[in-house]
């Protein structure tokens, strides 16, 4: 992850700001939950992201220390930092879902403690809290065989933290060794960034098990038009706070139509190949189908555009580019859609 991109303020921010704290609103706990236990973590979380946002965009946001205020020069408001729980602070200013981890001393596993989400597809906070990491994935295709055993596992590590965060292998002594996990042997400076994707109809943002919306994606509907497909990319990051010991997964849902795919050069190209050849069990999870009749004709029409219009090799086979993510001529188009 590029630290200075950890919380980037969209063009969307006051209208997110606005449709989160509306969805909490309407749906309380299953949404936002911080169980017993999980204080310092909030607060530590809160304070980083503040800090962030104060040091990243020092025109918007400022922290005033001897009343313990934040302003937010955007949304013109005044958060009292001492009287509003963390998670609550973060919900009012910051348009990211958070959930933090936090290890179990019976089972050793990193389980799901307190957290906003705002932007899941199929879950919320209320289905998952309390949950290991094996279980919130466990819908995933191939994570039990591919992910859950390095995740979850236990090895014998000489460990640079301090010896309360793992189970001692013998009397706690200077440079014992001491039993950790993948979430225990993850470092405070190196946060990991990564993209999830699916297509989506209009912009679903918070749909739970149950939500009208899913009605969409058991069937093809004839007249679906182009203009409300939607490429939906969750963008994650990873990251433990240094404090509590806490694992920190933060991300945000980010749509773009399908028709702004045409003027990037190979991308239709490539979408069109991975939504005809993709592993069918990940098809199947990313539940694509319901607009592929639609998207998957004009992806083929505006591959064959760009290669006509030599922007595209005509015997290019598709696949990661390398320098995924970057298409020729990303920069321009980024810089136009800046937010703050």
């Amino acid at each position: 992850m590029e630290s200075d991109w950890w919380l980037e303020l969209e063009n969307t921010y006051t209208s997110r700001i606005k449709q989160r704290k509306q969805l909490y609103t309407d749906h309380g706990e299953a949404v936002l939950q911080a169980l017993p236990g999980t204080e310092l973590a909030c607060k530590e979380l809160m304070e980083m992201a503040l800090q962030f946002l104060c040091a990243r965009y020092p025109h918007y946001f400022r922290l005033d220390a001897s009343d313990r205020v934040f302003h937010n020069d955007i949304l013109q408001t005044e958060t009292d930092l001492v009287n509003t729980p963390p998670l609550h602070v973060l919900l009012e200013n910051i348009p990211e879902d958070f959930a933090i981890m936090l290890r179990d001393d019976t089972t050793g596993l990193y389980t799901f403690r307190a957290g906003i989400i705002c932007s899941a597809l199929g879950w919320n906070v209320s289905s998952k809290i309390g949950l290991p990491l094996h279980e919130i994935h466990a819908p995933i295709p191939d994570y039990r065989e591919k992910m859950q055993f390095s995740m979850d596992r236990s090895v014998v590590a000489r460990s640079p933290w301090p010896a309360a965060s793992f189970y001692p292998t013998k009397k706690k002594e200077k440079n014992a060794n001491y039993v950790c996990s993948y979430f225990a042997k993850t470092p405070t400076d190196k946060p990991i960034q990564r993209g999830s994707w699916g297509l989506e109809i209009d912009q679903p943002l918070y749909m739970p098990p149950g939500h009208p919306h899913e009605v969409h994606r058991s069937t093809q509907a004839s007249d679906l038009a182009l203009s409300r497909c939607h490429l939906r990319v969750d963008w994650q990051t990873l990251r433990r706070l240094p404090l509590s010991g806490s694992v920190v997964f933060n991300f945000k849902a980010l749509f773009t139509p399908v028709s702004d795919l045409r003027a990037e050069p190979y991308i239709p190209g490539l979408l069109a190949k991975i939504l005809g050849e993709g592993k069918s069990s990940l098809m199947q999870y990313k539940n694509t189908w319901h607009v592929e009749h639609v998207v998957r004709p004009a992806l083929a029409t505006w591959h064959r555009e760009q290669v006509a219009r030599g922007l595209v090799p005509e015997r290019w086979e598709p696949h990661t580019l390398e320098e995924s993510p970057w298409y020729p001529g990303w920069e321009r188009r980024w810089r136009e859609n800046q937010g703050f």
